[in-house]
């Protein structure tokens, strides 16, 4: 049974995660601020543990840290009420495995820690490019978790727009950083998957660059972006024939989901904009 350590300073809302949590098969641990999470971090073996960010005597960064330094087999999910984009990068630097932001649906707490326990351990960790609200970039292992946890970071930058933009670019960037990471990376942790958000006044900005060699559209015949107009899921027979997962939208679900979307020559490269309240003049 995985033993989870929750670090919460207000005892309602440890004792909703513990009643959360227990029920769905796991060992629930508590602790009130940082010194004492680390002690009993210390006393014996814990799989996960769930930081508030702002703790008592010790904040839950602080904690993330030390955990990085003296206990790297143990995973972490950062807990806060705080999305603000400083303190969301604040906490990228530190490497979670996930982050929930105060209040979530309890069924969203079971899922995320089942998901971060289920994960294999890294290879090798984000690195953090720059970090401005208003400019983001990553460097990601081409590992389809890392992916998720990108995804989640990016979500909770995006909080303050209306929910259909932010689903819309949120399910772009996804089906595009998988892209890059299956076909361009090859699902190897050791290579690498550049990504750039830039948030403008009236515009979303993202750009992904993979290490691999690019593509031709002409050569896609397993996408559905390569189909006749008359035949528009033609290409499903040929991913079955070649053991490829179904799917194969994704470039057309994104160029009805975005303004703009352009890739360099050799393709290997690709931007995508969204304009916020109209494009800009």
């Amino acid at each position: 049974m995985p033993t989870i350590l929750i670090v919460e300073d207000d005892p309602q809302v440890s004792q909703l995660m513990r009643c959360t949590l227990e029920p769905a098969g796991f060992q629930v641990e508590c602790a009130h601020d940082g010194i004492e999470a680390l002690d009993r971090l210390r006393q014996g073996k814990k799989d996960l543990i769930l930081p508030d960010i702002w703790l008592p005597r010790m904040d839950g960064l602080e904690v993330l840290a030390h955990v990085r330094s003296h206990f790297p087999q143990v995973k972490v999910v950062v807990v806060t009420a705080d999305g603000t984009p400083e303190t969301l990068l604040r906490a990228v630097r530190e490497h979670p495995c996930q982050y929930l932001v105060k209040p979530f649906d309890p069924r969203k707490l079971v899922d995320v820690v089942k998901q971060v326990l289920a994960a294999p351990p890294e290879a090798t960790q984000i690195e953090v490019l720059s970090a401005r609200p208003e400019w983001v970039e990553l460097l990601v292992p081409c590992q389809l978790e890392a992916a998720e946890r990108v995804q989640s970071f990016l979500m909770q930058l995006k909080a303050d727009l209306p929910a259909d933009v932010r689903e819309s670019v949120g399910q772009a960037f996804r089906e595009l950083l998988l892209n890059a990471i299956e076909w361009g990376g090859g699902l190897d942790p050791a290579r690498k998957v550049r990504i750039a958000y830039v948030r403008g006044r009236r515009m979303l900005l993202y750009r992904i660059a993979d290490p691999g060699r690019g593509f031709r559209f002409d050569a896609l015949a397993h996408a559905a972006v390569s189909n006749p107009s008359n035949a528009p899921i033609a290409h499903k027979q040929l991913r079955e024939e070649k053991g490829l997962r179904p799917g194969g939208f994704g470039i057309l679900m994104v160029r009805a989901m975005v303004d703009e979307l352009v890739y360099n020559e050799v393709q290997n490269e690709v931007l995508f904009l969204k304009y916020l309240n109209g494009p800009a003049r």
